[in-house]
């Protein structure tokens, strides 16, 4: 199967997954099994959002196909209105389904849609947009907030003292700090060894010409070897002037710092969300481990910061360099 199409499909059961664990705890929570219309509303807002988000993917990044298809081009070219009157269909049955006695426990339970889609959806929909860019920035930002987790457990593990936080009680200083140093190194090595391979720069693209996802393209700047000066102090200890690095190296390590300094909070946000509700995981559908969402806390916030990073940072610096630099 094509990445893009792998990456799309595995990203979205994810989502769906996270959304059914999140909305379920407040079924649960707010005992609202009875409340009319709820369930199914709940998931007619999801595909409202996802109809939304992925219509505007298809827009961007399959243009040349939607092009030769008439049905698909009107379907386009009023996708946002098409998505605004079925997000208000929705919003109009909310509003019918009111029923006296459950006024605020429906209001509840709207909120409680609403902020899911927000954490699930939109969240998603930025991992698709950050793995079209290139699979080294869908993979280089997953693989840091892993080997956070694992180092960060390890070191914790073995010279644990300090406590973190008190939402997280098993957190210490010394796996915090531990986390953040291994994971910077991890995240210079796995930017070092995928920066080689075009498969894993180059932007995923679809090619109407051969029906499929293609990943091949002459590298940028960030993907080709450069010769850096060293400070005084390492050119001592290393006994050379200049060292050669792939400038996404050291966009690396502010992935890497983000992943080990900020990503933990969403696992942070995560436990005081299950303390909160008085529950240990969201699911057991990984036996030992909670539900797909106890895995994926801390993903979500990383790809936000990806996807700012490289709107801000990347791409706003490349089209400064084309404009301005000769």
């Amino acid at each position: 199967m094509d990445t893009g199409w792998f990456g799309g499909l595995s990203v979205l059961g994810i989502q769906v997954k996270c959304f059914h664990e999140i909305i379920t705890i407040g079924y649960r929570v707010y005992r609202s099994y009875d409340l009319p219309w709820f369930r199914t509303l709940s998931w007619y807002f999801l595909l409202c959002v996802n109809y939304f988000f992925y219509g505007e993917t298809v827009a961007d990044y399959f243009a040349t196909f939607v092009q030769r298809e008439e049905q698909l081009q009107f379907l386009i070219r009023y996708h946002r209105f098409i998505s605004f009157a079925l997000y208000l269909a929705g919003f109009c049955m909310f509003v019918l389904s009111l029923v006296k006695k459950h006024y605020r426990l429906q209001f509840y339970m709207f909120a409680w849609t609403h902020v899911t889609l927000l954490i699930t959806v939109t969240q998603s929909h930025l991992v698709i947009q950050n793995l079209f860019e290139g699979m080294i920035w869908f993979l280089v930002p997953i693989s840091s907030v892993i080997c956070n987790d694992i180092t960060a457990y390890l070191f914790g593990f073995f010279f644990g003292r300090t406590p973190l936080i008190k939402l997280s009680p098993k957190k210490t200083w010394e796996g915090f700090i531990g986390g953040f140093f291994s994971t910077v190194v991890f995240g210079f090595i796995a930017a070092y060894m995928l920066s080689k391979y075009q498969y894993f720069v180059c932007p995923v693209e679809y090619r109407s010409d051969v029906n499929s996802f293609v990943t091949e393209c002459e590298p940028s700047e960030l993907f080709q070897l450069q010769s850096y000066s060293l400070p005084p102090f390492l050119k001592a200890v290393l006994r050379r002037e200049t060292v050669s690095l792939y400038p996404f190296q050291i966009h690396s390590i502010a992935l890497s710092t983000f992943a080990s300094l900020i990503g933990p909070f969403g696992g942070f946000f995560a436990s005081g969300f299950k303390r909160a509700f008085k529950i240990k995981d969201f699911a057991n559908t990984i036996p030992g481990h909670g539900g797909i969402m106890d895995r994926f806390d801390c993903q979500y916030l990383m790809a936000t910061f990806v996807h700012v990073y490289i709107t801000s940072f990347i791409r706003y610096f490349s089209i400064f360099k084309k404009c301005f630099i000769r």
